[in-house]
C-alpha cells in the first residue's frame, strides 16, 4: 500500500506543481515506484491520457499531472487527475470526472450536487493508485488553510484524509492520528513577502488532523543571501515545532504551466522568451485554453512569444499563433468587437490556428449556440481558411499520431508527429485547400489551422515553422543549445535544495526498497 506525500501550499502559485514534478524525478532515479496525484484540478490546459478505468478511451487530466506523471517515468491517467475544472466564464466551469466531462456548473452547484460524487471518484482513484505504487506525490490546489472551504477541500483536507489508513481502535472516519501514510510538505512563495506569517497562519488555521500530518515546510522562489533567513527560520521552528527543510531559489526548469495566472492579465502585454527575438503573437484571449502549446516556441534561442491586446498584439509581429479557448463562440465575438479580423487580413506573416483558432480562421461556424452564451446561430468566422465548422453537444479527446505533409507555414516538414484533440464541434472543407495531415486542417501557403494540440511539442513541426518564421523576418536563427530535461532540471531543484531523506515517507520507502 503506498505512502502518500501532499506538497501544499500557503497559497496559489508557490510551486506546488514543480516542487511535485522534482519529487517524482528525484523518486524515480532511486528506483522507487512513485505516481503523481491531484484529487481536483482547475484548469484549461489539459490532456488526453488513457481512461483508468477504460483504458481503451481517452480522458482528459490538468497538464501537470501529466508532466509529473511524465517525471516519474510512468504513463499517466485519468487516475492521477480523477476531477477536473475547466472555467467557461461567468462563474461556470465544465466538470470532468474521471477524464470524461459530465456537465456544466457554476461553483455553488457544483458544492451541493456534485461534490460527493468527485469525492469518491478521487477516493477510488487514489486507492487504484495506492495498490500499484510505492509512493504517491500528491498535489494540493490553493492555500490549504482556506477555513471557508476546509469541510469540503478535495485536493488538500480530503486527500489527506483519504489517503491515511486508520489505526486499531481509531476513527472510522480516517480522521485518527495513526500511522502516517500521509504526510504534508508545506510550500510558500518568499517572493510573494510575508513568507513566515504566511507559514505560521496556515499552520495555526489547519484542521488539527492535517497540523499533525505537516513533516516539514519548504521556503520557494528565493533570490539573494540565504544566511539573512536563518534568524527567521530559527524562529519559525521554534514557534511551530516544524522544521524548515529547504530554501528553493528562484528558478524556472521549462515545465509546462498548468494555469492562466502565469499569463499577462487580459488587455495587458508580456514578452515570454526572447523580448529582442523574432516575436510570435499570441492575442489574449479572455478564455484561452491549452497555451501550454506556445511553450515549446517560447524556449526557442531566439524567439519571444507575445500575449497582447487584439487590438495591439500584431504590431511588430513577425508571426501569429491562434490558441485554443475553452468557449470559441464567445472569443470570435469578442476579436470581432476588437477588429481583430481586419488585422489579421493586412498580416503577410504566416499564421497557424490550434483547435479553437483553427476553428475562428475558418469561413463560419454553425450551431454556435451549442456553446456561445447567446442565441446565435452563425458566427462568421476570419474566412482565411475554406472550413465550416459545425457545433454539436458531443466532445471529441482523443490521443493521436498523424503524418505531417509540410504545407503552408510548416512546408517541407515531414514525419510522424503525436498529439491530442479535445474539442467540440466538427469542421468540413467548403473548397479546394491542402491538407496538412490525412483527413484534418487545412492549409493554404501563408495560414494552417490544425486541431492538433501538441503540435510544437515535435521537433519537425517547430523547426520547419520557425524556419518560415525567420527567414521572414530576414533574421538568422541562433545555435540550438542543448539544455537538461526539464524533469531532470526540478529533479535537481529539489535534492539540491531540500532535505528529501528528512520526509518519514520517502526516508521508510528508500530504506526498504
Amino acid at each position: 500500500m503506498a505512502r502518500t506525500l501532499l506538497v501544499a501550499g500557503t497559497a496559489s502559485h508557490v510551486g506546488k506543481s514543480t516542487v511535485a514534478a522534482g519529487l517524482c524525478r528525484a523518486l524515480s532515479d532511486r528506483g522507487i515506484r512513485v505516481a503523481p496525484f491531484k484529487a481536483q484540478n482547475m484548469s484549461n490546459n489539459a490532456r488526453a491520457v488513457p481512461r483508468a478505468t477504460e483504458p481503451t478511451e481517452a480522458g482528459e487530466i490538468g497538464v501537470s499531472q501529466y508532466v509529473q506523471a511524465r517525471a516519474a517515468r510512468i504513463e499517466a491517467t485519468t487516475d492521477v487527475n480523477p476531477v477536473l475544472l475547466k472555467p467557461r466564464g461567468d462563474g461556470e466551469s465544465q466538470l470532468v470526472i474521471d477524464g470524461e466531462a459530465v456537465g456544466n456548473v457554476a461553483a455553488g452547484e457544483y458544492y451541493e450536487d456534485g461534490w460527493e460524487r468527485a469525492r469518491e471518484a478521487a477516493r477510488e482513484a487514489h486507492a487504484r493508485l495506492a495498490a500499484e505504487y510505492d509512493v504517491i506525490v500528491a498535489e494540493g490546489a490553493g492555500s490549504i488553510a482556506e477555513i471557508n472551504l476546509a469541510d469540503r477541500d478535495l485536493a488538500n483536507v480530503e486527500t489527506v484524509r483519504f489517503a491515511d489508513r486508520v489505526a486499531p481502535g481509531g476513527r472510522p472516519d480516517g480522521r485518527a492520528a495513526g500511522p502516517r501514510d500521509a504526510e504534508i510538505l508545506l510550500l510558500c512563495d518568499i517572493e510573494r513577502g510575508g513568507a513566515f506569517a504566511s507559514l505560521y497562519g496556515t499552520l495555526e488555521l489547519m484542521p488539527e488532523d492535517c497540523r499533525e500530518r505537516v513533516v516539514g515546510a519548504a521556503i520557494t522562489k528565493f533570490r539573494g543571501d540565504r544566511s539573512l533567513l536563518k534568524p527567521g527560520i530559527a524562529e519559525i521552528e521554534e514557534r511551530t515545532d516544524v522544521p524548515v527543510l529547504g530554501v528553493l531559489p528562484y528558478d524556472d526548469p521549462g515545465l509546462p504551466t498548468e494555469d492562466s495566472v502565469s499569463l499577462p492579465a487580459v488587455g495587458e502585454t508580456a514578452v515570454y522568451g526572447d523580448s529582442e527575438g523574432v516575436r510570435i503573437a499570441v492575442p489574449r484571449l479572455s478564455r484561452i485554453s491549452n497555451f501550454t502549446d506556445l511553450e515549446p516556441l517560447a524556449r526557442e534561442p531566439g524567439v519571444g512569444v507575445v500575449y497582447g491586446p487584439p487590438e495591439s498584439v500584431l504590431d511588430g509581429a513577425d508571426a501569429v499563433v491562434l490558441p485554443g479557448t475553452k468557449n470559441t463562440v464567445d472569443d470570435l465575438l469578442e476579436l470581432h468587437g476588437a477588429d481583430f479580423g481586419d488585422r489579421l487580413d493586412d498580416f503577410s506573416g504566416p499564421i497557424v490556428g490550434l483547435c479553437g483558432g483553427y476553428q475562428m480562421l475558418g469561413e463560419r461556424i454553425t450551431n454556435a449556440a451549442i456553446e456561445g452564451t447567446g442565441d446565435e446561430g452563425v458566427i462568421e468566422g476570419f474566412g482565411l481558411l475554406p472550413v465550416e465548422t459545425r457545433f454539436s453537444p458531443e466532445k471529441r479527446v482523443e490521443r493521436v499520431e498523424r503524418d505531417l505533409r509540410g504545407v503552408g507555414p510548416l512546408a517541407g516538414a515531414r514525419g510522424r508527429v503525436s498529439g491530442y484533440e479535445i474539442h467540440m464541434g466538427e469542421s468540413r472543407l467548403t473548397g479546394p485547400t491542402e491538407r496538412p495531415f490525412e483527413g484534418e486542417g487545412a492549409a493554404t501557403d501563408g495560414v494552417l489551422g490544425t486541431y492538433l494540440h501538441g503540435l510544437f511539442e515535435n521537433r519537425t513541426a517547430r523547426e520547419a515553422f520557425l524556419d518560415r518564421v525567420f527567414e521572414g523576418a530576414r533574421r538568422e536563427r541562433p545555435d540550438t543549445a542543448e539544455r537538461a530535461s526539464p524533469y531532470d532540471r526540478a529533479a535537481t531543484l529539489v535534492t539540491d535544495h531540500l532535505a528529501l531523506d528528512a520526509l518519514g515517507i520517502v526516508e521508510d520507502v528508500s530504506a526498504v526498497g
